[in-house]
Protein backbone atom coordinates (compact mmCIF):
# COMPACT_ATOMS: atom_id res chain seq x y z
CA UNK A 1 0.00 0.00 0.00
CA UNK A 2 1.33 3.45 -0.93
CA UNK A 3 0.82 6.73 0.89
CA UNK A 4 -0.66 9.86 -0.62
CA UNK A 5 2.79 11.49 -0.86
CA UNK A 6 4.27 8.45 -2.62
CA UNK A 7 1.46 8.38 -5.19
CA UNK A 8 1.69 12.14 -5.68
CA UNK A 9 5.45 11.89 -6.31
CA UNK A 10 4.88 9.18 -8.94
CA UNK A 11 2.14 11.23 -10.60
CA UNK A 12 4.40 14.29 -10.73
CA UNK A 13 7.18 12.24 -12.30
CA UNK A 14 4.82 10.76 -14.88
CA UNK A 15 3.41 14.20 -15.70
CA UNK A 16 6.89 15.65 -16.21
CA UNK A 17 7.91 12.71 -18.41
CA UNK A 18 4.79 13.02 -20.56
CA UNK A 19 4.77 16.82 -20.96
CA UNK A 20 8.36 17.82 -20.41
CA UNK A 21 7.19 20.36 -17.85
CA UNK A 22 8.13 20.54 -14.16
CA UNK A 23 5.07 20.74 -11.98
CA UNK A 24 4.81 23.67 -9.52
CA UNK A 25 3.58 22.30 -6.19
CA UNK A 26 1.42 25.37 -5.62
CA UNK A 27 -0.23 25.31 -9.02
CA UNK A 28 -3.70 24.22 -10.03
CA UNK A 29 -2.57 20.97 -11.69
CA UNK A 30 -0.49 20.02 -8.65
CA UNK A 31 -3.50 20.49 -6.39
CA UNK A 32 -5.63 18.35 -8.70
CA UNK A 33 -3.03 15.58 -8.79
CA UNK A 34 -2.59 15.68 -5.01
CA UNK A 35 -6.35 15.37 -4.51
CA UNK A 36 -6.40 12.42 -6.91
CA UNK A 37 -3.45 10.82 -5.04
CA UNK A 38 -5.32 11.20 -1.75
CA UNK A 39 -8.37 9.46 -3.19
CA UNK A 40 -6.29 6.66 -4.68
CA UNK A 41 -4.47 6.15 -1.37
CA UNK A 42 -7.80 5.95 0.44
CA UNK A 43 -9.12 3.40 -2.07
CA UNK A 44 -5.91 1.41 -1.73
CA UNK A 45 -6.28 1.34 2.06
CA UNK A 46 -9.91 0.27 1.73
CA UNK A 47 -8.99 -2.50 -0.71
CA UNK A 48 -6.26 -3.69 1.65
CA UNK A 49 -8.74 -3.69 4.56
CA UNK A 50 -11.29 -5.69 2.54
CA UNK A 51 -8.62 -8.19 1.50
CA UNK A 52 -7.54 -8.73 5.13
CA UNK A 53 -11.11 -9.21 6.35
CA UNK A 54 -11.87 -11.67 3.54
CA UNK A 55 -9.78 -14.47 5.06
CA UNK A 56 -9.98 -15.91 8.59
CA UNK A 57 -6.17 -15.89 8.87
CA UNK A 58 -6.17 -12.06 8.87
CA UNK A 59 -9.75 -11.01 9.72
CA UNK A 60 -10.42 -9.15 12.96
CA UNK A 61 -13.33 -8.37 15.27
CA UNK A 62 -16.82 -8.68 13.82
CA UNK A 63 -15.44 -9.83 10.47
CA UNK A 64 -13.68 -12.75 12.14
CA UNK A 65 -16.99 -13.56 13.87
CA UNK A 66 -18.62 -13.80 10.43
CA UNK A 67 -16.00 -16.35 9.31
CA UNK A 68 -16.53 -18.27 12.55
CA UNK A 69 -20.29 -18.32 12.01
CA UNK A 70 -19.81 -19.91 8.59
CA UNK A 71 -17.84 -22.72 10.26
CA UNK A 72 -20.32 -23.14 13.10
CA UNK A 73 -17.84 -21.69 15.60
CA UNK A 74 -18.79 -19.08 18.19
CA UNK A 75 -16.62 -16.67 20.14
CA UNK A 76 -16.62 -17.60 23.83
CA UNK A 77 -18.38 -14.92 25.86
CA UNK A 78 -16.85 -13.27 28.91
CA UNK A 79 -17.75 -14.95 32.20
CA UNK A 80 -17.98 -13.77 35.79
CA UNK A 81 -16.07 -15.39 38.63
CA UNK A 82 -18.27 -17.11 41.19
CA UNK A 83 -17.84 -18.31 44.75
CA UNK A 84 -19.10 -17.90 48.29
CA UNK A 85 -18.99 -14.92 50.65
CA UNK A 86 -19.21 -15.58 54.38
CA UNK A 87 -20.93 -12.95 56.54
CA UNK A 88 -20.13 -12.68 60.26
CA UNK A 89 -21.99 -11.29 63.26
CA UNK A 90 -20.29 -10.35 66.55
CA UNK A 91 -22.46 -12.61 68.72
CA UNK A 92 -25.02 -15.37 68.19
CA UNK A 93 -28.69 -14.36 67.93
CA UNK A 94 -31.85 -16.06 69.12
CA UNK A 95 -33.49 -15.73 65.68
CA UNK A 96 -32.32 -16.28 62.11
CA UNK A 97 -30.76 -13.22 60.43
CA UNK A 98 -31.47 -12.84 56.71
CA UNK A 99 -28.73 -11.65 54.37
CA UNK A 100 -30.49 -10.29 51.27
CA UNK A 101 -29.56 -10.79 47.65
CA UNK A 102 -27.58 -7.94 46.11
CA UNK A 103 -25.12 -7.21 48.94
CA UNK A 104 -21.96 -5.77 47.38
CA UNK A 105 -18.57 -6.64 48.84
CA UNK A 106 -15.10 -5.63 47.68
CA UNK A 107 -11.43 -6.47 47.79
CA UNK A 108 -8.71 -4.02 48.80
CA UNK A 109 -8.23 -3.35 45.08
CA UNK A 110 -11.93 -2.36 44.88
CA UNK A 111 -12.99 -5.35 42.77
CA UNK A 112 -16.71 -5.76 43.40
CA UNK A 113 -18.71 -8.91 44.17
CA UNK A 114 -22.45 -9.24 44.70
CA UNK A 115 -24.54 -11.92 46.39
CA UNK A 116 -26.82 -13.70 43.94
CA UNK A 117 -29.27 -15.24 46.40
CA UNK A 118 -30.44 -14.50 49.95
CA UNK A 119 -29.11 -16.57 52.82
CA UNK A 120 -29.50 -16.77 56.57
CA UNK A 121 -27.29 -16.80 59.61
CA UNK A 122 -29.07 -19.40 61.69
CA UNK A 123 -29.95 -18.79 65.33
CA UNK A 124 -26.99 -19.64 67.52
CA UNK A 125 -24.50 -19.37 64.64
CA UNK A 126 -21.87 -16.68 64.07
CA UNK A 127 -21.78 -16.70 60.28
CA UNK A 128 -23.64 -17.65 57.12
CA UNK A 129 -22.51 -18.30 53.54
CA UNK A 130 -24.05 -16.67 50.45
CA UNK A 131 -23.52 -17.48 46.78
CA UNK A 132 -21.94 -14.55 44.95
CA UNK A 133 -20.34 -13.53 41.69
CA UNK A 134 -18.10 -10.75 40.45
CA UNK A 135 -19.83 -7.54 39.41
CA UNK A 136 -17.80 -7.37 36.21
CA UNK A 137 -16.94 -10.24 33.87
CA UNK A 138 -13.27 -11.05 33.38
CA UNK A 139 -10.24 -12.55 35.06
CA UNK A 140 -10.04 -9.66 37.55
CA UNK A 141 -12.82 -11.37 39.51
CA UNK A 142 -10.70 -14.47 40.22
CA UNK A 143 -10.00 -13.48 43.82
CA UNK A 144 -7.83 -15.59 46.17
CA UNK A 145 -9.30 -16.88 49.42
CA UNK A 146 -9.92 -14.13 52.00
CA UNK A 147 -9.26 -11.34 49.49
CA UNK A 148 -12.83 -10.02 49.87
CA UNK A 149 -13.01 -8.07 53.10
CA UNK A 150 -15.22 -4.97 52.70
CA UNK A 151 -18.95 -4.31 52.35
CA UNK A 152 -20.21 -1.19 50.57
CA UNK A 153 -23.30 -1.25 52.79
CA UNK A 154 -23.34 -3.87 55.52
CA UNK A 155 -26.65 -5.63 56.20
CA UNK A 156 -28.12 -4.89 59.62
CA UNK A 157 -26.22 -6.73 62.33
CA UNK A 158 -23.39 -7.93 60.06
CA UNK A 159 -19.89 -6.95 61.19
CA UNK A 160 -17.55 -8.51 58.62
CA UNK A 161 -17.30 -10.57 55.44
CA UNK A 162 -14.74 -12.83 53.77
CA UNK A 163 -14.47 -15.43 51.04
CA UNK A 164 -13.27 -18.71 52.61
CA UNK A 165 -12.37 -20.09 49.18
CA UNK A 166 -11.08 -18.50 46.00
CA UNK A 167 -13.50 -17.07 43.44
CA UNK A 168 -12.95 -18.76 40.08
CA UNK A 169 -14.38 -18.85 36.60
CA UNK A 170 -13.84 -15.25 35.52
CA UNK A 171 -12.61 -14.97 31.95
CA UNK A 172 -12.39 -12.33 29.26
CA UNK A 173 -14.31 -12.76 26.03
CA UNK A 174 -12.32 -14.95 23.65
CA UNK A 175 -9.74 -12.87 21.81
CA UNK A 176 -9.20 -12.84 18.05
CA UNK A 177 -6.10 -15.05 18.16
CA UNK A 178 -7.85 -17.83 20.03
CA UNK A 179 -10.99 -17.67 17.88
CA UNK A 180 -8.90 -17.52 14.69
CA UNK A 181 -7.04 -20.66 15.74
CA UNK A 182 -10.31 -22.56 16.18
CA UNK A 183 -11.70 -21.31 12.87
CA UNK A 184 -8.58 -22.35 10.96
CA UNK A 185 -8.57 -25.73 12.72
CA UNK A 186 -12.18 -26.27 11.61
CA UNK A 187 -10.90 -26.26 8.02
CA UNK A 188 -7.92 -28.49 8.76
CA UNK A 189 -9.99 -31.13 10.57
CA UNK A 190 -13.30 -31.12 8.79
CA UNK A 191 -16.17 -32.01 11.15
CA UNK A 192 -17.96 -34.96 9.53
CA UNK A 193 -20.03 -36.12 12.51
CA UNK A 194 -17.74 -39.10 12.90
CA UNK A 195 -14.56 -37.83 14.55
CA UNK A 196 -13.50 -36.50 17.92
CA UNK A 197 -12.87 -33.02 16.49
CA UNK A 198 -16.55 -32.73 15.59
CA UNK A 199 -17.78 -33.38 19.12
CA UNK A 200 -15.05 -31.20 20.61
CA UNK A 201 -16.00 -28.27 18.37
CA UNK A 202 -19.71 -28.64 19.20
CA UNK A 203 -19.06 -28.76 22.95
CA UNK A 204 -16.69 -25.79 22.86
CA UNK A 205 -19.39 -23.77 21.14
CA UNK A 206 -21.43 -23.85 24.34
CA UNK A 207 -21.18 -20.78 26.58
CA UNK A 208 -19.36 -21.61 29.80
CA UNK A 209 -17.28 -24.49 28.41
CA UNK A 210 -13.54 -23.86 28.76
CA UNK A 211 -12.10 -27.20 27.61
CA UNK A 212 -13.23 -30.54 26.21
CA UNK A 213 -11.77 -34.05 26.14
CA UNK A 214 -13.31 -36.58 23.74
CA UNK A 215 -12.63 -40.31 24.15
CA UNK A 216 -14.08 -42.51 21.37
CA UNK A 217 -14.97 -46.14 22.22
CA UNK A 218 -14.33 -45.51 25.91
CA UNK A 219 -17.20 -47.81 26.83
CA UNK A 220 -16.93 -49.98 23.72
CA UNK A 221 -17.70 -49.73 20.00
CA UNK A 222 -20.31 -47.11 19.19
CA UNK A 223 -19.67 -45.01 22.30
CA UNK A 224 -18.19 -41.55 22.70
CA UNK A 225 -17.39 -40.09 26.11
CA UNK A 226 -17.10 -36.32 26.38
CA UNK A 227 -15.63 -34.62 29.43
CA UNK A 228 -16.14 -30.88 29.80
CA UNK A 229 -14.71 -28.27 32.16
CA UNK A 230 -16.06 -24.83 32.97
CA UNK A 231 -13.82 -21.78 33.29
CA UNK A 232 -14.01 -22.11 37.06
CA UNK A 233 -13.16 -25.83 36.98
CA UNK A 234 -15.73 -28.56 37.57
CA UNK A 235 -18.85 -27.63 35.56
CA UNK A 236 -22.31 -27.32 37.12
CA UNK A 237 -24.78 -30.05 36.23
CA UNK A 238 -26.84 -27.57 34.18
CA UNK A 239 -23.89 -27.04 31.84
CA UNK A 240 -23.27 -30.80 31.53
CA UNK A 241 -26.96 -31.30 30.67
CA UNK A 242 -26.87 -28.50 28.08
CA UNK A 243 -23.90 -30.05 26.26
CA UNK A 244 -25.48 -33.52 26.49
CA UNK A 245 -28.68 -32.20 24.89
CA UNK A 246 -26.75 -30.45 22.12
CA UNK A 247 -24.65 -33.50 21.24
CA UNK A 248 -27.62 -35.87 21.43
CA UNK A 249 -29.32 -33.77 18.77
CA UNK A 250 -26.24 -33.78 16.50
CA UNK A 251 -24.72 -37.20 17.05
CA UNK A 252 -24.29 -39.95 14.49
CA UNK A 253 -26.90 -42.66 14.20
CA UNK A 254 -26.40 -45.54 16.66
CA UNK A 255 -23.77 -43.65 18.68
CA UNK A 256 -24.12 -43.50 22.45
CA UNK A 257 -22.76 -40.18 23.74
CA UNK A 258 -22.08 -39.54 27.40
CA UNK A 259 -21.20 -36.04 28.61
CA UNK A 260 -19.69 -35.88 32.09
CA UNK A 261 -17.84 -33.61 34.45
CA UNK A 262 -14.20 -34.65 34.87
CA UNK A 263 -12.77 -36.24 37.98
CA UNK A 264 -11.15 -33.58 40.15
CA UNK A 265 -7.51 -34.18 41.04
CA UNK A 266 -6.67 -32.06 44.07
CA UNK A 267 -3.36 -30.23 43.85
CA UNK A 268 -1.73 -28.68 46.92
CA UNK A 269 0.86 -26.08 45.99
CA UNK A 270 3.42 -24.79 48.47
CA UNK A 271 6.11 -22.40 47.31
CA UNK A 272 8.77 -20.27 48.95
CA UNK A 273 9.59 -16.97 47.26
CA UNK A 274 11.92 -14.06 47.89
CA UNK A 275 11.06 -10.52 46.89
CA UNK A 276 13.38 -8.32 44.88
CA UNK A 277 14.69 -4.97 46.04
CA UNK A 278 11.94 -2.40 46.40
CA UNK A 279 9.16 -4.99 46.65
CA UNK A 280 7.15 -5.96 49.72
CA UNK A 281 7.46 -9.64 50.62
CA UNK A 282 3.80 -9.74 51.62
CA UNK A 283 2.63 -8.09 48.39
CA UNK A 284 4.74 -10.43 46.25
CA UNK A 285 3.46 -13.50 48.13
CA UNK A 286 -0.13 -12.35 47.63
CA UNK A 287 0.50 -11.78 43.91
CA UNK A 288 2.04 -15.26 43.54
CA UNK A 289 -0.96 -16.80 45.28
CA UNK A 290 -3.30 -14.96 42.91
CA UNK A 291 -1.29 -16.08 39.87
CA UNK A 292 -1.43 -19.72 40.96
CA UNK A 293 -5.18 -19.45 41.52
CA UNK A 294 -5.59 -17.98 38.05
CA UNK A 295 -3.51 -20.78 36.51
CA UNK A 296 -5.78 -23.58 37.69
CA UNK A 297 -8.82 -23.02 35.48
CA UNK A 298 -10.94 -25.44 33.50
CA UNK A 299 -8.49 -25.04 30.62
CA UNK A 300 -6.20 -27.49 32.43
CA UNK A 301 -8.55 -30.40 31.63
CA UNK A 302 -6.52 -33.51 30.80
CA UNK A 303 -3.21 -31.63 31.09
CA UNK A 304 -0.41 -32.76 33.36
CA UNK A 305 0.71 -30.48 36.19
CA UNK A 306 4.34 -29.76 35.40
CA UNK A 307 6.76 -28.20 37.87
CA UNK A 308 8.31 -26.24 34.99
CA UNK A 309 4.96 -24.57 34.25
CA UNK A 310 4.30 -23.81 37.91
CA UNK A 311 7.76 -22.30 38.16
CA UNK A 312 7.08 -20.14 35.13
CA UNK A 313 3.84 -18.89 36.69
CA UNK A 314 5.63 -17.96 39.91
CA UNK A 315 8.69 -16.37 38.31
CA UNK A 316 6.52 -14.33 35.92
CA UNK A 317 5.05 -12.41 38.87
CA UNK A 318 6.60 -8.97 39.19
CA UNK A 319 8.93 -8.65 42.15
CA UNK A 320 9.86 -12.32 42.47
CA UNK A 321 13.63 -12.57 42.83
CA UNK A 322 13.83 -16.32 43.42
CA UNK A 323 11.56 -19.23 44.29
CA UNK A 324 11.46 -22.84 45.38
CA UNK A 325 8.53 -25.21 44.87
CA UNK A 326 8.04 -27.29 48.01
CA UNK A 327 4.92 -29.13 46.87
CA UNK A 328 4.19 -30.95 44.64
CA UNK A 329 7.56 -32.67 44.71
CA UNK A 330 7.28 -33.89 41.10
CA UNK A 331 5.15 -33.61 37.99
CA UNK A 332 1.59 -34.92 38.36
CA UNK A 333 0.10 -36.80 35.43
CA UNK A 334 -3.64 -36.73 34.68
CA UNK A 335 -5.86 -38.58 32.23
CA UNK A 336 -8.12 -36.91 29.61
CA UNK A 337 -11.06 -37.33 31.99
CA UNK A 338 -9.36 -35.64 34.93
CA UNK A 339 -9.02 -31.98 35.88
CA UNK A 340 -6.28 -30.63 38.16
CA UNK A 341 -7.97 -28.46 40.81
CA UNK A 342 -6.07 -26.22 43.20
CA UNK A 343 -6.89 -27.65 46.61
CA UNK A 344 -4.69 -25.33 48.63
CA UNK A 345 -1.91 -22.82 48.07
CA UNK A 346 0.67 -21.57 50.55
CA UNK A 347 3.37 -19.01 49.76
CA UNK A 348 6.08 -18.43 52.35
CA UNK A 349 9.28 -16.41 52.49
CA UNK A 350 12.32 -18.12 51.02
CA UNK A 351 15.26 -18.28 53.39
Amino acid sequence: MKTTDELYAEMKATYAQATGLALNDGGDMALRLYAAAAQLSSLWAQADFVARQSFPQTAQGDYLDYHAEIRGVERAAASKAAGTIRFYIPSALENDLTIPEGVVCMTAAETGFVTTAPTEIKAGELYGDAAAQAVEAGASGNAPAFAISYMTLAPTGVSACANPEAFRGGAQAEDDNSLRKRVVESYQTLPNGANAAYYEAQALNTDGVAAVSVIPKHRGIGTVDVFIAAWGGIPPQALVDAVQEKLDARREICVDISVSAPEAVGIAVEAAVSAGAGYSQEAVATAVEAALNAYFTGERLGRDVLLAELGNVIFSVGGVKNYRIVSPASDIGVTPGQLPVLESVAVTEMV
